[in-house]
């Protein structure tokens, strides 16, 4: 039973666990805006909650973007959530400024939600993380038609010591690959962008902790994840959006080993986990102690990558192959 909503656009997505529920956190869009491309400039953040990770129930909208002059004034988009300290659930997402109607330019930045129930949230009207412009490229740049600061990713430090933010993101035109050379396509500048906090709420912006060069004009939804006594970096670039020497590839949800959970991470070195018809995806610990990963469904079976499908997957075991490397166990039904 994949999750999806009748009218409706369903994408990216994250999940809390609170023990005896799943809880689902979507981005969707209605169809009747027509043009898929149009879901991006309209995204509501929505929850579901299922005992299993297939059943299930939808709970509706929680967050909504903030209105003229706030930094999510035109759509809220990819994040988190972890439970502090404290047990105040947080939810980190990415609020969408489009400045110009007309334009596909626009400027991102991090903000954060509050809730003692994953039902209720209240969200902070300040913007918590920019992007440093002297670590990372912005819209003044003018070399890229967004500025990249979204999809945060947090987690605890593996020593219980503070918490750590991963960032889709992308370096200047001056930044250097993993060999110390300028990226020869200009589109090749995506990267893991890191930011700290010792309390979850002040942040401090520090250098990526990926390379530009690796062949991504961005590397979405990232997520860090401790997988059989392996560190995993999950990420997702579609075809479109591969760059330098992965130009004639073809893209999809991506994973690498890592020496840590706070990297460096070697996206040089990453492996396919999925072609383009599935995104976003994201590894979950079944009930069952497994790994899971689910993705939403992107692309029909039209073969020309048009027709935007817009509904969340089944579960997918992750295993490894031969060689060390993650593989999804792919069952009946699933592309």
């Amino acid at each position: 039973m994949t999750f999806a909503l009748d009218d409706h656009w369903v994408w990216d997505f994250w999940v809390a666990d609170s023990g005896d529920l799943f809880h689902l956190f979507y981005l969707h869009a209605p169809r009747s805006l027509g043009d898929p491309d149009l879901r991006h400039r309209n995204a509501v953040i929505g929850h579901a909650v299922s005992t299993d990770l297939r059943n299930w129930s939808d709970r509706g909208p929680v967050l909504r973007p903030g209105g003229p002059g706030a930094f999510d004034e035109t759509a809220t988009w990819t994040g988190s959530v972890v439970r502090g300290p404290d047990g105040v659930w947080r939810m980190f997402y990415t609020g969408a400024r489009f400045p110009d109607p007309d334009s596909a330019s626009n400027i991102e930045t991090i903000g954060v939600a509050r809730s003692t129930d994953l039902t209720t949230w209240e969200r902070s009207p300040a913007a918590l993380t920019t992007a440093d412009p002297l670590r990372y490229e912005t819209l003044a740049e003018g070399t890229w038609r967004e500025e990249a600061w979204r999809d945060p990713w947090v987690f605890p430090d593996p020593s219980g010591d503070g918490w750590h933010m991963l960032i889709t993101a992308r370096v200047g035109r001056d930044a250097r690959d993993a060999d110390g050379r300028v990226p020869a396509d200009p589109r090749d500048r995506g990267v893991v962008a890191h930011a700290t906090s010792p309390d979850l709420e002040v942040w401090t912006v520090r250098e990526p902790l990926s390379a530009p060069g690796a062949g991504f004009a961005h590397l979405e939804v990232p997520q860090s994840v401790t997988v059989d006594g392996r560190h995993l970096l999950l990420f997702s670039c579609d075809t479109a959006h591969l760059a330098g020497a992965r130009s004639e590839d073809a893209g999809g949800v991506w994973a690498v080993v890592a020496p840590d959970p706070v990297g460096p991470f070697p996206v040089e070195r990453a492996v396919r986990l999925t072609g383009d018809e599935l995104y976003s995806g994201r590894l979950v610990r079944d009930r069952a102690g497994r790994w899971v990963m689910l993705a939403f469904e992107n692309i029909g079976d039209s073969g020309d990558g048009t027709d935007f499908v817009g509904r969340i997957s089944d579960p997918l075991p992750l295993g490894w192959s031969a060689e060390g490397e993650p593989v999804l166990a792919v069952g009946e039904g699933v592309r």
